[in-house]
């Protein structure tokens, strides 16, 4: 039995599921892997199905009907979780943008008193290869735009690779989140941080996909811009103390 899970969202991710499943039960670490698949039309969800009969009860997976929104299926992936006894829950794409082998530091990190341990981009410089010049500048001013709206000290606030102690789930209003996009990101990491928790950076080198479809778009984008700002304003009328 593991005490960690690897939550990994897809929607068309024939080309890279198998590898990264593989890859994560390779580690040294064991790690057991939850997909939610968004009702992927190029048989992901099948090629899962085909998986788990190697690596029976430690690969799972959740099938929702259509795109319903990164926040969503992680928020699905987080109840699942919560019902079981893992200690750590992480976030991961499945397109190899975060290095598996990056799981045992967040880990670690976790371990070593960090309630929440993000793979960071931008903690050490700009690590991110192969993104064309205008994402980069995108996401790392976006970073800056978090930073002054919000007074959060995180360097990489839209970084989407994380480990979560358990109590931080069990803390957190899963019901209250309300961005499901590119914002969903920040609202974890600044509702966490308002809650008390210790939130840590971990150094990683996020490589961009080389195989697949990107899903990334600019009303994503415009989600987290408006967002934040409403975020901020309703964070005054909250009561983040702990039960």
């Amino acid at each position: 039995m593991s005490d960690s899970l690897v939550i990994i969202p897809t929607y068309n991710e024939k080309e890279n599921i198998e590898k990264i499943i593989r890859k994560v039960f390779s580690l040294a670490q064991p790690f057991h892997v939850l997909i939610i698949d968004d009702g992927s039309p190029d048989g992901t969800a099948q090629i899962v199905k085909n998986l788990q009969l190697a690596f029976a009860e430690k690969l799972f997976i959740e099938e929702r009907a259509g795109k319903q929104g990164l926040g969503t299926a992680y928020i699905h992936g987080f109840k699942w979780a919560l019902q079981k006894s893992y200690a750590y829950i992480f976030e991961m794409d499945a397109d190899f943008s975060h290095n598996p082998e990056d799981l045992i530091r967040l880990r670690t990190a976790c371990l070593n008193g960090a309630d929440v341990a993000i793979g960071s981009r931008y903690v050490k410089g700009v690590n991110v290869v192969n993104w064309p010049m205008g994402r980069v500048l995108m996401s790392y001013f976006a970073s800056m735009y978090v930073r002054l709206i919000t007074r959060i000290n995180i360097q990489d606030a839209t970084a989407g690779f994380k480990c979560y102690k358990r109590i931080v789930l069990e803390t957190i209003a899963m019901d209250k989140i309300k961005f499901v996009g590119y914002a969903f990101q920040i609202e974890m990491k600044f509702t966490a941080i308002k809650y008390g928790f210790n939130v840590v950076e971990v150094p990683i080198i996020f490589t961009d996909r080389t195989e697949g479809a990107s899903k990334m778009s600019t009303s994503i984008f415009r989600e987290a811009f408006v967002g934040v700002i409403q975020m901020k304003v309703n964070s005054w009328f909250r009561n983040y103390n702990r039960k």
